[in-house]
């Protein structure tokens, strides 16, 4: 069984608690055994996929497979291009190097779904947002990366995962579904190939 959530703002990848105010998934009816693959920080948003099978880890996470994760980055002020190219070679946070990505501005910006509670907005600091498409992810590695190069993240959303895309499910926050065996083997189709 592989089942993909819209996780919100919030909510830990995680069953049990852990002393924060953060819910858990324990509160989103999942079937019984299912297990996060992967995470997102509470602070975080998007999708994530469950399942009761332990070979997904090894299909979707060792950074070896190559599998991409795209995430939709707002940050502070407007990156010049010389910015996204540093993100695209790699940059140095928590001691080391993050892989070569892809990096670029979403323009026009997306339509997402309001959070809650909302980003701060600061009227003398522009914002936008740009798309990052990794295949690693270290703890918090995308927010340390956006500040490596002097923009902190103010939201952050998954979008993708392989071929997997967060607006084609039609999720909304906290709303989960099954996925069929055609969607499962879409999700890992780039690893196929890449094999």
């Amino acid at each position: 069984m592989l089942i993909a959530f819209h996780k919100p703002y919030g909510v830990l990848s995680q069953f049990t608690p852990d002393g924060s105010p953060n819910r858990t998934l324990a509160g989103f009816n999942f079937p019984p055994r299912v297990y996060p693959l992967g995470r997102l920080d509470a602070d975080s948003e998007g999708l994530l996929l469950l399942s009761d099978e332990p070979e997904w880890n090894q299909r979707l996470l060792p950074p070896r497979q190559a599998h991409a994760r795209e995430y939709w980055v707002q940050v502070e002020r407007i990156p010049s291009a010389e910015a996204l190219q540093q993100l695209e070679r790699g940059v140095e946070t928590a001691g080391r190097r993050t892989l070569p990505c892809r990096a670029r501005l979403l323009e026009p910006p997306p339509q997402m779904p309001l959070r809650d509670p909302p980003i701060r907005v600061r009227k003398t600091v522009p914002d936008c947002w740009i798309a990052l498409e990794l295949v690693e992810g270290k703890n918090r590695q995308v927010r340390r990366m956006t500040a490596a190069i002097g923009h902190p993240t103010l939201r952050l959303v998954r979008v993708r995962i392989g071929q997997l895309r967060l607006h084609e499910l039609g999720l909304a926050p906290g709303a989960w579904k099954t996925l069929t065996a055609q969607s499962a083997f879409k999700t890992v189709a780039a690893d196929v190939r890449s094999a």
